[in-house]
């Protein structure tokens, strides 16, 4: 592991990031590619302010094909590179000895000549080469993160996330373990933020970004979907949707918000805007490492929402008939309190009954009690 002090600002002009794809639909490069703050387009370009350029060697972006663009990867793999790089893995790693037994691949990038024939070089055996004399290993989204959907029950294929694949004794040169940042799809804007912050601790100019136990940006996935969510309010007041649509919580629409931990509610989906609940859609868990088998059937109400909404519920009634015994004292200016009406055309508002007044008048002594009520003169 190198010195990390000897890393001084500006000492790093470049640093190369080799993106391989396994068992992957490509939504992870789509959502990298569309992420905004930072974009993808600043890092390689340089422009972010102590961040070395990224120069990005993807088989969907690059300009070359073919020898040309393997050539640096096989560099790499060889620790033959003139500079610092990091892998980007997009998709769970396939069991490659399972699809050999047939002379088949499972996934491959670029191909090498064997026994006189052209053959295509597993991706998985990139991966294995490479991690070794990599700065840092990002696997990014939930396939490559835990294995996800091409990992599930009854799959053939033996897929698993990176870290199970490399072990978790892997370290990279910077001493890092592998760096997850799961999602189906990640939020790009979530994966661009934690490569500059990686950078910048590479660059030797900023501290290691702090992860969780399981690799994830603590700063990014320490809270729930719930914590976040705009229907979280009404989920304390026991209101829950009754069909797709209603604007109410979605958890007896199974909806695992609560137990989820993600930001898509906060950050949104592309550009600071949507996200599943947002846009009225339950979550799925897809962040999760249990994803997708343990959060199956999909859009049920799960056996633990019959007892937290039954609680809620209870709870949530008192709550709502408070707030509204708020609301019809907080709707009123000190003129209609005086005149005991409301001016208003637009719909009749009843006046208090006497015990909502009694109520109010104890309320008041409660709220004033460490202050001086407005219009009251207070003599010392």
């Amino acid at each position: 592991m190198p010195d990390i002090e000897t890393l001084l600002p500006d000492a790093i002009k470049e640093v190369h990031a080799f993106w391989l794809a396994g068992m992957s639909c490509d939504g992870c490069s789509i959502a990298a590619v569309g992420a905004t703050q930072p974009s993808a387009e600043s890092l390689m370009t340089g422009n972010i302010p102590g961040v070395p350029k990224v120069n990005l060697h993807h088989p969907v972006l690059s300009v070359y094909a073919g020898a040309a663009f393997i050539k640096d990867f096989e560099l790499a793999a060889n620790n033959e590179l003139d500079a610092p790089f990091v892998i980007i893995f997009e998709g769970s790693v396939a069991d490659e000895s399972k699809a050999k037994k047939y002379g088949g691949y499972w996934s491959g990038l670029g191909a090498r000549e064997v026994d006189g024939e052209s053959q295509p070089i597993a991706t998985a055996d990139w991966l294995a080469r490479m991690a070794p004399h990599a700065a840092a290993v990002i696997a990014l989204g939930t396939c490559a993160t835990w294995g996800g959907i091409p990992a599930a029950i009854g799959n053939p294929t033996g897929a698993m996330g990176v870290a199970d694949f490399l072990g978790d004794g892997y370290r990279s040169t910077l001493g890092l373990p592998v760096v997850n940042i799961p999602g189906c799809a990640p939020q790009g804007d979530n994966f661009t933020e934690t490569v500059a912050a990686v950078l910048l601790f590479l660059q030797g100019i900023g501290p290691l970004p702090e992860f969780d136990e399981l690799g994830r940006p603590a700063w990014l996935f320490g809270e729930t979907v719930h914590r976040g969510c705009t229907r979280a309010g009404y989920y304390e007041e026991g209101v829950f949707a009754k069909e797709y649509g209603d604007k109410q919580c979605l958890v007896e629409k199974g909806c695992w918000g609560p137990v989820v931990q993600c930001n898509i509610n906060q950050r949104g989906a592309i550009n600071h805007m949507g996200g599943c609940m947002n846009v009225g859609a339950p979550c799925i868990g897809c962040t999760m490492p249990g994803f997708p088998d343990a959060f199956s059937p999909f859009y049920s109400t799960d056996p633990g929402t019959i007892v937290s909404s039954t609680i809620s519920r209870t709870t949530g009634f008192m709550v709502r008939n408070l707030r509204k015994f708020s609301q019809m004292y907080l709707n009123k200016t000190n003129k209609w309190k005086k005149d005991g009406k409301v001016v208003s055309g637009w719909g009749h508002v009843r006046s208090p009954n006497k015990l909502e007044k009694a109520g109010h008048y104890f309320y008041e002594k409660m709220q004033f009690s460490n202050g001086v009520k407005p219009g009251v003169r207070k003599i010392n």
